[in-house]
């Protein structure tokens, strides 16, 4: 249920000096609504002048009352409702929005309410002058319009510069985004201050290096659009060590009811435009030091989520209660923005108990489904989509599918029934969806809903009792995305299987169930997506190399066991496209299989980070740059440590800030801040950030999903790569 008070912009009157404007937009959605009962949430969305202190009110038409509020003071008084700020929440400049929920009870039907006022003035979505407007006519020419995007555009998020300064040694390194809106060929002017430091355009990258500058200068772009000088963006974040800290919250510990003590550290971590300015701001998983994986027993505590900006400003905390339990394969959260409205939403699994940012409670509050092992093998499960601005929910519904029998999944002790992953997929060609699942050693169900006009609403659902044993059994700890059959549409790699994006199988080559995978561009001599992936079953190939539109296997290596990691990036330049290693495979492998020499010393996680477009090793708190008599360290991280215990992982890792190269987040060691390293080399190449290639975006987005994996794009980034054509995207 929505009722949006929206009717037009805001209105521009000059007269010699400003005249004042009052004006609003009110958002009332209705995400929970239960018999007898329901949840909304309001935004508010100030128009007009800056105010200082809010009082909006309504009135319900069919005897609806407020039962709990949070964010607001709320206030009944018959059918007219007053809900006034809570004092931190007061200001309101141009158009900035505020936002609260409450609870409510209902009898007969449940209609939203139409008018809102906001310090008197009735929110239209316009603004009304308070001092008379100027007599002469408006100016005859029209607005200019927007084109509406291209034929199979997909929608990504608007971006701003991103430019950040990176200390250097005694220089400092600008670097800054090509947004996939712009051509390829736009020229930037770089300004210390007020003084410009480029004398011509640049167009060959998107970095310069200012040599001799001070430590704290600040720095602003401004790119030049048909020769004319355009405004600058945000100034540059300054990384005055080489890294910018974020500061977080610590939760505080606890302990079980078995009498265990538990702490936290920061876990994984995903970016998104949670309020709609252009930057990313960053969702954390917080993990107790008692999180278990699925086979193991014992209680844990709880998991939380937050929202950070990159100044430490917490936004919101979500507390997923006792009845979703912790460890790498229960909490699989997704960050994207599922309805097109400029803002990302947060996607998560949650149960009874769970609450909101707003302190709004999913269910019942006092349940507790724990058993004596500390499993939860019963009770309802939800998906929740939150509010990304607040924290607040949006839409609930029935996890599907549900656990059912515990014992049909696989083992009778709640092991197999608990394996989730998730992701996000561009299913229709143009807007995201998100993708759930459940189950990958046996039974595997995937889900995939669409998140529009307020509400989770299924798509489609793929279960392999439905579609065959072929399918059982197939899936990895992880999934990618992309679109491996070029219709236009993502599909879900799902471990040794694809499904289409209608959901339906695409292929299979029931080499069963591993650990990692890696989809991507890997052979630039042939048309379309490669797919590496690695095998735990002992009588299928330790590791192949596919056809992503097909799944015909290219090569593969003898089984070797349990190869429980693999690799393929472009890291070695004296062999063309991809390079693929793995734990338990001898050698380095070309795009042909054949051993070309040295296997590098990790088999983790990969990133672009020094001048050239062949990728480096990420390992630990270390980056390394791959050679054929040994590595070469380029990075070691200082006061900092790397997630998932053996997995050994960043928080997060890819290009969120700055040129097209990859930043690299870890929790510090105490987990009082999330440190970001970017590179401090120039380099010579020119590349759209990656943030607007879909394929790489929604990689970002299941970077967290279970055994994380690194993002890939679309196309080749490697020695004697081409220059990659301009994205097809669209802003929401």
């Amino acid at each position: 249920m929505t009722a949006t008070a929206l009717l037009g912009a805001s209105l521009a009157v000059a007269v010699g000096t400003a005249a004042a404007a009052a004006g609003c937009r009110v958002d009332y959605t209705v995400p929970n609504d239960w018999q007898g009962g329901f949840g909304a949430n309001v935004a508010i969305t100030n128009l007009g002048d800056p105010i200082n202190g809010w009082t909006l009110t309504w009135s319900f038409t069919a005897g609806q009352t407020v039962t709990q509020a949070w964010n607001a003071t709320v206030t009944q008084s018959g059918a007219a409702v007053t809900a006034r700020d809570a004092g931190y929440n007061a200001s309101l400049p141009t158009n900035a929005s505020t936002a609260f929920g409450f609870n409510g009870a209902w009898s007969g039907s449940n209609p939203a309410p139409t008018t809102f006022t906001l310090n008197g003035t009735a929110c239209t979505g316009a603004t009304n002058p308070t001092t008379p407007p100027p007599s002469s006519p408006p100016p005859s020419t029209p607005p200019p319009t927007t084109n509406p995007p291209q034929a199979g555009a997909k929608q990504v998020e608007d971006l701003d510069r991103g430019a950040i300064s990176v200390r250097s040694g005694s220089n400092n390194l600008v670097s800054w985004r090509l947004l996939g809106t712009e051509a390829t060929n736009t020229g930037f002017h770089v300004y210390r201050g007020s003084t410009r430091l480029t004398s011509t355009p640049i167009t060959a990258s998107t970095n310069y290096l200012d040599a001799g500058a001070a430590a704290d200068a600040s720095y602003t772009i401004r790119a030049v659009v048909n020769g004319v000088e355009q405004a600058a963006g945000p100034a540059a974040l300054r990384f005055a060590n080489g890294y910018l800290d974020v500061p977080i919250q610590r939760p505080a510990g606890g302990s079980t009811p078995t009498g265990e003590a538990y702490t936290y550290s920061a876990n994984d971590a995903s970016v998104g435009d949670l309020d709609g300015d252009g930057d990313f701001e960053i969702v954390l998983k917080w993990d107790p030091s008692n999180a278990k994986d699925n086979s193991q027993s014992g209680y844990t505590g709880p998991v939380f989520v937050d929202a950070y900006r990159l100044d430490g400003t917490r936004l919101w905390r979500i507390d997923l209660g006792r009845n979703i339990r912790a460890g790498a394969h229960y909490t699989q959260f997704q960050v994207y923005d599922y309805d097109g409205d400029g803002a990302s939403e947060v996607a998560m699994k949650t149960a009874d108990g769970s609450r909101s940012g707003t302190g709004q409670v999913i269910g019942n509050v006092n349940a507790d489904y724990r058993n004596s092992s500390g499993y939860v093998l019963s009770g309802p499960e939800f998906l929740t989509m939150f509010d990304g601005r607040t924290g607040g929910t949006r839409s609930t519904v029935d996890y599907v599918p549900a656990r059912g029998t515990v014992s049909s999944w696989g083992d009778s002790y709640g092991n197999r029934v608990d394996r989730f992953l998730a992701g996000t997929a561009y299913l229709d060609g143009t807007r995201p969806s998100l993708v759930v699942s459940r189950g990958y050693y046996t039974r595997t169900v995937i889900v995939a809903y669409d998140y529009r006009n307020g509400s989770l609403q299924r798509r489609w659902t793929f279960d392999s009792n439905s579609a065959g044993s072929a399918y059982a059994g197939q899936g990895n700890h992880s999934l990618t995305i992309g679109d491996v059959d070029a219709d236009g549409r993502d599909e879900v790699v799902f471990g040794a299987m694809a499904i289409d994006d209608n959901g339906a199988p695409l292929w299979n080559t029931r080499n069963n169930h591993g650990d990692a995978a890696h989809l991507g561009d890997l052979d630039p001599s042939r048309a379309g997506l490669e797919y590496f992936k690695v095998s735990e079953d002992s009588s299928k190939p330790a590791s192949w190399f596919a056809d992503a539109r097909t799944g015909q296997v290219l090569w593969s290596t003898a089984p070797a066991g349990d190869n429980g990691r693999g690799v393929a990036a472009d890291v070695y330049a004296g062999s063309p496209g991809a390079e693929s290693w793995s734990a338990a495979v001898d050698g380095l492998r070309s795009t042909s299989g054949a051993n070309i020499g040295r296997k590098p010393s990790s088999a983790n996680f990969v990133i672009w980070w020094d001048g050239d477009p062949v990728r480096e090793l990420l390992d630990q708190t270390r980056i390394d740059k791959y050679g054929t008599g040994g590595d070469t360290r380029l990075l070691t991280g200082s006061g900092v440590a790397s997630n998932n215990g053996t997995k050994a992982t960043p928080a997060l890792a890819g290009d969120i800030l700055g040129d097209w190269r990859e930043e690299v987040i870890w929790r510090t060691t105490e987990s009082t801040a999330l440190r970001i390293y970017t590179t401090p080399t120039p380099t010579d190449r020119r590349i759209h950030t990656l943030a607007h290639d879909p394929q790489y975006r929604v990689a970002l987005a299941w970077q967290n999903t279970a055994y994380n994996q690194p993002p890939h794009p679309s196309f080749f980034i490697g020695n004697g790569m081409g220059q990659p054509a301009r994205p097809n995207v669209y802003v929401s």
